[in-house]
């Protein structure tokens, strides 16, 4: 007995419906860790780290491949540390916000970007800044370090580390009001 077979043509099929599928699946799992007891959301809604925990030290590099430590760009001030990429339009989306805390605040507090290595190289990270000038340094976390250390599973993650080096602050996306809450760290009266 025969049976008939379905009809597979090559409409019906699309080799990147897998792919979107895992995509899916990867976006699904990624929320359901961020909402979990004690995922990167916590119980508290924050990201990244508690807020009061020590600021961990990694290594990582300057744009030229050399050595650096978080703590020594950090120079034992507040600080404002954004998980960054040239792809990345929250990030794209905070830098206004980034730009006036530099020129308001840069001579009370350090304002670093940590370049993650996905997606994205050295060479256009510098190409990035020469276009734009932010006046504060970019580290590039070619390992991983820093996004481990500090718990950052996305980009436009900023993390505020206050005057003693501990987390003040964090955050996640392009509508943080980063200002407001460098202001609260500083205790600055909010700008006119």
């Amino acid at each position: 007995m025969n049976t008939p077979r379905p009809r597979v043509s090559a409409r019906s099929f699309s080799p990147a419906a897998p792919l979107h599928a895992l995509v899916r699946l990867a976006l699904l799992l990624t929320l359901l860790t961020l909402l979990a007891p004690g995922g990167l959301l916590g119980q508290d809604g924050g990201v990244s780290l508690p807020v009061g925990t020590p600021a961990p030290d990694v290594e990582l590099e300057d744009l030229d491949g050399n050595p650096v430590r978080l703590a020594d760009v950090l120079d034992g001030k507040p600080a404002l540390i954004e998980f960054w990429a040239i792809w990345c339009e929250n990030c794209e989306a905070l830098q206004p916000q980034l730009d006036r805390i530099q020129a308001r605040f840069g001579d009370r507090m350090n304002v670093v970007a940590v370049a993650v290595a996905v997606s994205q190289s050295q060479r256009r990270v510098k190409r990035h800044i020469a276009e734009h000038a932010p006046g504060y340094p970019y580290l590039w976390d070619e390992r991983g370090a820093a996004v481990r250390a500090y718990q950052a599973a996305t980009t436009s993650i900023v993390v505020l580390v206050d005057a003693e080096g501990k987390v003040a602050y964090t955050g996640v996306g392009g509508d943080q009001d980063l200002v407001a809450a460098v202001e609260h760290l500083l205790g600055a009266a909010p700008a006119p």
